[in-house]
């Protein structure tokens, strides 16, 4: 280890590693360090006699996790459609909704119906460290997703395509439930489930507004965002990036690795992240962190021991 680390810099990474190791599946345990983002090829749709996709019948393996230092499903994210362009296309809308929620059915055995919400679909999980876990790797995937106990809501839009984004849909939902569900077994689920409640002890999961959401003003968004860049670039260095994302903020890091590094060591420390390519993504919160003082402070802190590790 680098001598620039400190011993509370050691113990800091010792927990880090041990958290990442326990909601990690075993053969990712040794070598997520190492795992490079190297996409598979993507698989074809296959119907059935009556036309219908058999998502169920799509898939013999999947990529590497994104959490684990695989590629994202998505490079960039997929978002949910806005309730304007839903009430403007109502019958194409639902007729997306229903063949996204028929296909999470076929592939994962979950129970998934439109959500409430326009731009959602419902997804009932087995409880909520499932829908916990899930929304930390779906997030890493590019895919917009949110959870509330054990319920996990995934994204549709009218203008959603069958081969396209219905796809990535139902392809994110199989893989990481596939994951969750056969590469877990339940001893280390009742692990997560407890770092999770350990976690939010001390902060709740830092998660991204969206512009749809009740009581979220698109100014005042904005406002958080600027600011929240402004705190961050002066405490690391790193600039804003130039996506365009209402929730999210995005800074510059030096490498693929380090943006790998800081997005997982913030997943397991409460504070949901993902990436495009060299650009790290932390959420805009403004129930949960207000003033941004947790993701400041978190991403000040994961910036700092990424740098002074060796390598």
């Amino acid at each position: 280890m680098a001598s620039t680390l400190s011993l509370e810099d050691r113990r800091t990474l010792e927990a880090l590693n041990f958290r990442l190791r326990t909601i990690l599946p075993e053969e990712y345990q040794d070598t997520y360090q190492s795992l490079e983002p190297k996409p598979m090829k993507s698989a074809g749709l296959k119907f059935d006699a009556d036309g219908n996709v058999a998502w169920d019948e799509i898939w013999g393996s999947f990529c590497d996790l994104a959490m684990a230092g695989g590629p994202p499903h998505k490079g960039a994210l997929l978002e949910p459609g806005t309730r304007a362009a839903v009430e403007a296309a109502p019958e194409q809308y639902a007729g997306v909704a229903a063949e996204i929620c028929r296909g999470i059915a076929l592939a994962t055995d979950l129970e998934a119906r439109p959500s409430e919400t326009p731009g959602w679909v419902r997804v009932t999980c087995l409880n909520d460290a499932m829908a916990g876990w899930l929304v930390r790797a779906i997030t890493m995937e590019n895919v917009a997703v949110r959870a509330e106990g054990g319920r996990l809501e995934l994204p549709a839009a009218p203008h959603f395509r069958l081969e396209k984004e219905i796809k990535n849909v139902v392809t994110v939902a199989a893989k990481t439930c596939h994951y969750f569900l056969g590469h877990l077994p339940m001893t280390q689920r009742r692990r997560i489930a407890y770092l999770f409640a350990t976690l939010n002890e001390s902060s709740p999961l830092i998660v991204p507004a969206w512009p749809d959401d009740a009581g979220v003003e698109a100014a005042a968004l904005a406002a958080q965002k600027d600011r929240l860049a402004d705190e961050i670039e002066r405490t690391t260095a790193l600039p804003p990036s130039r996506h365009g994302y209402a929730g999210w903020l995005g800074v510059e890091c030096a490498s693929v690795t380090q943006a790998i590094w800081m997005m997982r060591a913030l997943v397991v420390s409460n504070v949901l992240a993902r990436r495009e390519e060299t650009t790290l993504l932390v959420p805009i919160d403004p129930v949960r962190d207000a003033d941004g003082g947790i993701v400041t402070e978190a991403l000040t802190r994961m910036h700092r021991l990424a740098v002074a590790q060796p390598g």
